[in-house]
């Protein structure tokens, strides 16, 4: 009996890890609740856009027309304007604009004059591969002009892709501490817009002044929006971790990974504090410096765009209207996003099980301060989760000893009842009550550990600390990679098998169940739980090895316990 329960156990498990593998999360996560206040209660602190007149020394001054826009008429304060508030829509793929290198210790942005557009953000802390020659990640890598990250929306329409653009600045490289800033400047008619990016050699933010100036005649009105554009981050075939959006608002934090909700398009327009494009380890994020935003997202051409609109506004003549907003690209790490505005560390949240995954990284980062390796660090986490379950895994052995010794006793009323079944299970109870024996106590080390394991899964698949993470670079004494990346499967599958034979020996030290079927059953648990645990991360395998060894000590010592167990 104690076995069939402990088979029940380990089958619901089983059933919970390969359901969770497949589906891995829900549709919708669950909104954090950190804190109880919601984004609407929370007083908005972000100002309302600044009006001021313009300078006269800033009206625009004639520009002769390029080859793009010959025939069109010169803009300037004595001619008579077109009209600012349709810019119309050029279309035109082909790439101008000159390109402006921003380089920092952290990343190298590829800006292009033409609107301010980035058409390359390579983050140098991070290579794609454990290569050491492997190329830099490059959040930013669309060949679609129309499709780039920081454009700016003028009543829906890219401003990046018509007008007349300059730029003032040059190529910038920052060092620690050092700031620098570009200024873009686009003129439509008796419109002029000027982008002012500055940046540090600190952090991976690019903070945006932006300035409107109506030098016509008449009062404008029209929308803004503040873009952001991402190829998919995530490799096309990971659905455990795919690309998806997300944003903060009155709900709290949302995400949106599924494609068939985004090519229509998704849209939030209470209290939103960020928008962003995410995988597993990297973000980028447009964060509105002004009040009361739209968010808008959806999935073109495999392109995740979002943008952060304002609601619409109007500027009399002569008059400056001036707006700012924050972009992040960078890694999904908790230092980085904690110097963010709007609250964008709410974005470093590991799903369902954040509760205890959270803490997890926590301690394993404590463990990597000590020992610089981050198996060292899981052997040593799994040490201590071992002690905090310990009095609980030593309850379920004694329990189990106790079950062992019952077990005539138990196969006699099976033999007795075996007509009556009803009867039988009475006398089992009774049998469990005279020597007071809990036949479910060999499940709880089980059950309790299943969400600790879900969380470290997450936390090994989402913690940007362990992307990369050696624990034996090499087999021993050869040039063999191997356990060069603990968020990566074991390429040769070793701690797979030893993990698997460790729940072999494990069920040898378990008494046998007294039905032939289940013992055949159990014996195929182990292979059913190497063959899952083939493709998971070997930090992860480590950690149910480390805690398999482990169990086996503390109940071999249990069962050669003196007989008052």
């Amino acid at each position: 009996m104690d076995h069939k329960r402990a088979f029940l156990a380990i089958t619901v498990s089983l059933l919970f890890l390969v359901l969770w593998s497949w589906m891995f999360s829900p549709p919708q996560q669950p909104t954090p609740q950190p804190d109880s206040s919601t984004a609407e209660s929370r007083p908005e602190t972000r100002p309302l856009p600044e009006i001021q007149p313009i300078d006269p020394a800033l009206a625009p001054q004639p520009i002769a027309p390029r080859d793009q826009t010959e025939g069109e008429p010169e803009a300037g304060p004595d001619v008579q304007p077109e009209t600012p508030l349709d810019l119309g829509f050029i279309g035109s793929a082909t790439p101008r604009g000159q390109r402006i290198t921003v380089r920092s210790p952290l990343f190298e942005a590829v800006f292009n004059s033409e609107g301010g557009v980035l058409e390359h953000f390579k983050l140098l802390q991070y290579r794609q591969t454990i290569e050491s020659n492997a190329p830099f990640v490059d959040l930013v890598d669309s060949p679609d002009p129309r499709k780039r990250p920081l454009g700016l929306l003028w009543n829906d329409q890219p401003t990046w892709m018509q007008g007349e653009w300059t730029v003032e600045g040059h190529n910038l490289d920052l060092t620690r501490g050092e700031r620098g800033s570009l200024s873009f400047t686009g003129r439509f008619g008796q419109l002029e817009l000027v982008r002012t990016f500055s940046f540090t050699g600190d952090n991976y933010l690019i903070e945006e002044h932006l300035q409107v100036r109506n030098h016509s005649p008449n009062q404008i009105g029209a929308t803004l929006g503040f873009t952001m554009a991402s190829e998919p981050l995530s490799a096309i075939q990971d659905r455990y971790t795919p690309t998806q959006v997300m944003y903060y608002d009155i709900g709290g934090l949302e995400k949106e990974r599924k494609d068939k909700n985004l090519l229509p398009g998704i849209r939030s327009d209470t209290a939103v504090r960020w928008g962003a494009v995410q995988s597993n380890y990297f973000l980028a994020a447009v964060i509105p410096g002004f009040s009361d935003p739209v968010f808008k997202a959806r999935l073109e051409d495999g392109m995740h765009r979002l943008v952060m609109e304002t609601r619409n506004f109007f500027l009399d003549s002569q008059l400056e209207m001036q707006f700012r907003s924050t972009y992040y690209f960078g890694p999904r790490e908790r230092e980085a996003l904690s110097v963010a505005p709007g609250n964008l560390l709410e974005a470093l949240h590991y799903g369902w099980f954040d509760l205890i995954a959270s803490p997890l990284i926590q301690v394993l980062n404590f463990f990597h301060g000590y020992v610089h390796n981050y198996g060292l660090a899981i052997i040593l986490l799994t040490l201590v989760i071992k002690l905090i379950f310990f009095p609980l895994s030593q309850k379920s052995y004694k329990s189990m000893q106790q079950m062992k010794k019952l077990q005539p006793m138990m196969l006699k009323l099976r033999e007795k009842h075996k007509d009556d079944r009803q009867k039988m299970n009475e006398e089992m109870m009774q049998l469990y009550k005279t020597y007071k024996v809990n036949p479910l106590g060999g499940c709880l080390p089980i059950a309790v550990q299943i969400p600790v394991f879900i969380a470290l899964y997450q936390a090994l698949m989402g913690a940007i600390e362990l992307r990369h993470a050696p624990f034996i670079t090499h087999v021993p004494f050869t040039d063999i990679i191997w356990l060069a990346d603990l968020s990566a499967r074991d390429p040769y599958y070793v701690t797979p098998i030893i993990m698997g034979a460790t729940m072999f020996l494990q069920q040898k030290l378990t008494p046998a169940p007294g039905d032939p079927m289940q013992a055949k059953i159990m014996l195929f648990l182990p292979i059913i739980f190497t063959f899952l645990f083939l493709t998971f991360p070997s930090g992860l395998v480590l950690y149910w090895l480390v805690n398999n060894v482990l169990s086996i000590a503390q109940q071999w010592w249990v069962m050669r316990e003196p007989a008052k167990s």
